[in-house]
Order: structure tokens, then sequence, then C-alpha cells
């Protein structure tokens, strides 16, 4: 009798405030090597666009993508145990019935997902070597930064600026 193989199926978290390059190159890489991908997209203010509008961003791009809201996530966040206990509480009802195996991040507190949920920690362009930007520079400076991102991501920033 042959053994059904484990479905690999990775996840990755983010405000997408904007969606860039280096977002896109970590969901490309996650399509890549995994089986299913789910991206979890997070409510926030630091960007006057919507969290289904980011989300859409991701799914037209990769309409294989499962995409899940974070909506009114906790407010204490950082990488000290209750932070990262209280966070990943929250992530795992989003998660739900959801078994990932690989947790995508570009970020340091990936360690503790991956850790927290028993999976594997999958860095992508942690250096930001190969997409050397990051969304809080895109916003202070759309302009000198839009080569970072889709047009149709441009043109939604833009018009929130007006």
């Amino acid at each position: 009798m042959e053994n059904k193989k484990e479905e690999k199926i990775g996840f990755t978290i983010g405000k997408f405030a904007p969606l860039h390059k280096g977002h896109q190159y970590l969901i490309e890489t996650a399509l890549k090597e995994m089986d299913k991908v789910i991206v979890v997209v997070y409510d926030t203010d630091v960007i006057d666009i919507e969290t289904e509008k980011r989300a859409n961003w991701i799914k037209e791009l990769y309409p294989n993508v499962e995409i899940k809201f974070a909506h009114n996530p906790p407010s204490k966040y950082g990488l000290d145990e209750e932070s990262v206990n209280i966070q990943m509480k929250y992530l795992s009802n989003i998660l739900k019935d959801e078994v990932p195996t690989h947790f995508y991040s570009s970020e340091k507190y990936g360690a503790s997902v991956a850790k927290y949920m028993n999976i594997v920690d999958r860095r992508v362009d942690n250096e930001r070597i190969n997409v050397p930007i990051r969304a809080t520079e895109i916003r202070n400076d759309i302009e000198n930064n839009k080569k970072w991102i889709e047009n149709k991501v441009y043109l939604d920033c833009k018009e929130t600026k007006n």
C-alpha cells in the first residue's frame, strides 16, 4: 500500500501596506515550494487602504493563494513570550482547521511563529538582498519607490493620498 504524501502547506502574514516586490518574491517562493499557500492579511492603520482591497491585490496576482483576514488583531506584539503567545492564539484561531507545515517570512518573528506551531521556519530574502525595500520606505516616498510596486497598487495608494 502506498503512503499518501503529506500536503505541504505554507503560510505567511502581513499588512501588505502596500504590497510590494519583496512580498511578491516571498509569495512566489512559497507557491513554488508548497502544495497550498495561505496569506493572512492584517488590519492596520499605517495605510489608509482597507484590508479587503490590500487582500485583493494579492488575490488578483496570485489566484491560487487562500486569503484569510486578521481583523482587529491584538495590540500587544513583540518577541517576548507573552506577546508571542497572545499573537499566536489569535493567529491559530484565524487558521482554524488548517495545519501548516511551513511559515514564510522575511522577519525575525518567523522563528517565534514556527517554533510555537512546531513547523518549518522558511526565511525568504531575510537580508533584503533580492528585493532591497520595505513597505515603510514606500509609504514614506511612493514616487521614488514606485518601481517596487505593481501599477494597480501604486494607483490605489496615490488615490488615497489625494
